[in-house]
């Protein structure tokens, strides 16, 4: 008997790590990977900052906390069966009075409950030891985040998904999902093929994609420019690793950090602006009916009255290159704005629930033959292999 037909629609990271996952549980799958751009990892796996969280913010207990401890040793070993680069360079979370200092703590309970090793309170002087550069009154280390490059492990991992048999096609937008009794009929131009099952992890059309398939409206995607400086390379020592603000609980998004890469650019960022296009990766671009569609979600409005003030500063930063990198010398007090050059952007797949609030954690729901990844942030890169394999068991043990 042969074994399931299955389609994964999205090439990043999520769709890529699936698509292995599943011919890893069933050798005898027939599985086609599905991408509308003509290579993988063209948007948000492609273009964020390429940090490896080590689970420190994440409730315990919650999907995101589980998948990410899981996901961080999964990406580590593979990284290392398949050469890729994998550099754990520390991160350092900087406290700038007593009040971030009191908010530290219960940072360090959450990392304890979630068993991230080696994470430490330190001191001023302390912090100095780890980031010379770096002013605050005090810090949570932890040692063990890292970076990586998720574009390289994305392709890799189509790589071994193609050697145990998956199909990979890129240049393929769908656009129909129809659920009928036998199979799922996937179509776009010029295709059209019945499944057994339909995995969506199509990102910034994730919900778009799911409402073919007759999947509820709520979340709604909304999309959210990030723009990152990055310093001169004669400036780069200025960090030795990751350096990032504590986290201030009466806003949506996480503020300005300073991140290392591998390829050894230091990016300054990113911000959070609302983008007028899904795929907004530049001020100019602006598509009517991406606008249409945000404007016209209850939950963007609702979302837009709380959090109008930070808005507001988020696009002062944005067109103010001295705004941007005054945020960033808090922590760095020795950064100047001639230390730093344009860099890239990228836009973040937010889900807004109807009520106005970021959906926090990962959401997967399913919709007869098809699966939908509805909410996928950050750590979602670090956790893809454990989201994979989450999806798959899911998937496989109720597939009909």
């Amino acid at each position: 008997m042969p074994g399931p037909r299955i389609a994964v629609i999205g090439g990043g990271i999520i769709g890529a790590a699936v698509t292995r996952q599943l011919l890893r549980e069933r050798s005898d799958a027939e599985v086609t990977l599905l991408e509308k751009e003509d290579r993988l990892a063209t948007h948000q796996t492609g273009r964020n900052s390429g940090v490896v969280h080590a689970g420190l913010y994440y409730t315990p207990g919650s999907l995101k906390a589980r998948l990410c401890r899981q996901g961080v040793g999964l990406l580590r070993d593979f990284c290392s069966e398949h050469d890729l680069r994998y550099e754990e360079c520390g991160k350092l979370l900087v406290a700038r009075d007593p009040v971030e200092r009191e908010r530290l703590a219960g940072i360090a309970a959450r990392a304890a409950a979630n068993g991230v090793p080696g994470v430490r309170t330190v001191d001023a002087a302390q912090m100095r030891d780890i980031e010379p550069n770096v002013a605050g009154i005090a810090g949570l280390h932890s040692p063990s985040t890292a970076i990586v490059d998720f574009a390289a492990v994305t392709r890799r991992l189509a790589d071994t998904a193609r050697e145990l048999g998956a199909a990979v096609r890129t240049g393929c937008a769908v656009t129909t999902l129809d659920d009928r009794a036998s199979e799922v009929v996937v179509g776009g131009a010029g295709f059209a093929d019945g499944y057994d099952l339909a995995i969506v992890c199509a990102g910034l059309h994730a919900d778009r994609v799911a409402r073919l398939a007759g999947d509820g409206d709520d979340p709604r995607i909304v999309p959210f420019r990030g723009e990152y400086y990055r310093l001169k390379p004669a400036r780069r020592g200025l960090v030795r690793g990751l350096v990032y603000p504590v986290p201030d609980p009466r806003y949506p998004f996480l503020g300005v950090h300073i991140t290392p890469r591998v390829d050894g650019e230091v990016l300054i960022g990113p911000n959070a602006v609302l983008a007028l296009a899904r795929e907004g990766y530049r001020r100019p671009d602006v598509r009517l009916a991406d606008v249409r569609e945000t404007f016209g979600w209850p939950g963007f409005r609702r979302f837009a009255r709380r959090h109008w003030r930070t808005g507001a500063a988020e696009v002062a930063g944005s067109l103010s290159r001295r705004v941007f990198i005054a945020r960033a010398r808090r922590y760095v007090p020795e950064l100047t704005v001639d230390d730093v050059l344009p860099g890239p952007s990228g836009v973040r797949a937010q889900a807004l629930g109807a009520d106005g609030a970021l959906v926090d954690d990962f959401r997967i729901t399913r919709n007869g033959r098809v699966v939908s990844v509805r909410n996928a942030p950050s750590p979602a890169a670090t956790s893809a292999l454990a989201i994979a394999e989450h999806i798959v068991r899911t998937a496989l043990d109720r597939r009909s």
